[in-house]
């Protein structure tokens, strides 16, 4: 199945009642700072405090009425488990979550906390696939993956097509990169809602996985990835990358000082809670790697969850 633009707006049909429809905010200051105008398609407000309610509340209500009596299952010890366990919660369905014994206890609560049914495994990955092969075994739960699921993608896409209604002579869109779901889904939005926008990713310099595969022309896994964005380190799907290879100029990557400079700038100056995945996005234009001077460029801010014990600047 190819994902569509219909799909895309279909998906903001159906999440309409249920997800935010975050603002867009700009900052004379960080106009001046990166010399373009930019403007913020604030993520962080969205419920579960990033994009990924979309995609997950999308995929919940696209299952027809029998289908979703079993439920939803996935794994993540990220944003998806939140997002998809509050989608299930508010359609009434059960959410079952595999997550690793190490996850966050603050990862774990949030999840529990909304409803998620919890089977804990090794955090390893095939530890994770396994445990849910066991799980969707007795429950007969639909699997939602994080980034490699259609649903996903195009809920996800809902962001970069809100942010267009809303700015519409936008030249440039910039979003992070990790596994490609709001990427993907954010490339076919603009790039068909606008023609001849450019759509950029930015990507961790320790966690360049996207920008290898795009420049080998195939899937290089991530391996080891260290980096503060730790909502960036998973790699690329088959049915994410393709769509970035055809929509997306560039993936520009961005070093650990600049993402926490441009996190601790955005704190301080616009006052706006953003997550270290979201600064790479925004680094892009902090780094001026590519020149986007003169620009209006729309960031999508992914997402606003921060361990406030664990800051990078204490």
């Amino acid at each position: 199945m190819t994902i569509t633009f219909a799909d895309i707006r279909q998906a903001a049909e159906r999440i309409f009642p249920y997800a935010h429809r975050t603002p867009v905010l700009t900052n004379a200051s960080l106009n001046q700072k990166t010399g373009a105008q930019v403007f913020l398609k604030c993520e962080n407000f969205q419920k579960v405090g990033a994009f990924k309610f979309r995609g997950a509340c999308n995929a919940v209500y696209s299952l027809r009425d029998e289908e979703s009596t079993r439920g939803v299952a996935t794994h993540s010890s990220g944003n998806h488990a939140q997002a998809l366990a509050l989608a299930a919660k508010i359609r009434g369905i059960p959410a079952y979550i595999v997550m690793p014994n190490n996850a966050p206890t603050v990862k774990k609560d949030a999840v529990a906390g909304y409803g998620g049914i919890i089977t804990f495994c090794e955090p390893t990955l095939a530890a994770r696939e396994s445990t849910l092969a066991e799980v969707v075994g007795k429950t007969g739960a639909a699997v939602v993956h994080p980034y490699n699921d259609e649903r996903v993608i195009a809920g996800q896409g809902t962001a970069a097509l809100e942010l267009l209604e809303d700015v519409p002579d936008l030249d440039v869109i910039i979003a992070p990169v990790g596994g490609g779901g709001l990427l993907s889904g954010a490339a076919i939005a603009a790039t068909e809602f606008k023609k001849g926008i450019r759509v950029i990713a930015g990507e961790p310099e320790m966690a360049d996985d996207a920008f290898r595969s795009m420049q080998a022309g195939k899937i290089i896994p991530s391996e080891n990835p260290k980096t503060i964005a730790d909502g960036l380190l998973t790699s690329l799907g088959d049915l994410t990358f393709p769509i970035i290879q055809q929509r997306v100029e560039q993936i520009v990557t961005v070093s650990e000082a600049g993402i926490i400079e441009t996190m601790k700038y955005v704190w301080e100056r616009a006052k706006i809670i953003i997550e270290p995945s979201s600064a790479v996005a925004l680094g892009v234009l902090w780094e001026k790697k590519i020149d986007l001077s003169g620009l209006n460029v729309g960031v999508i801010i992914s997402g606003g969850n921060v361990d406030l014990g664990k800051l990078p600047w204490r």
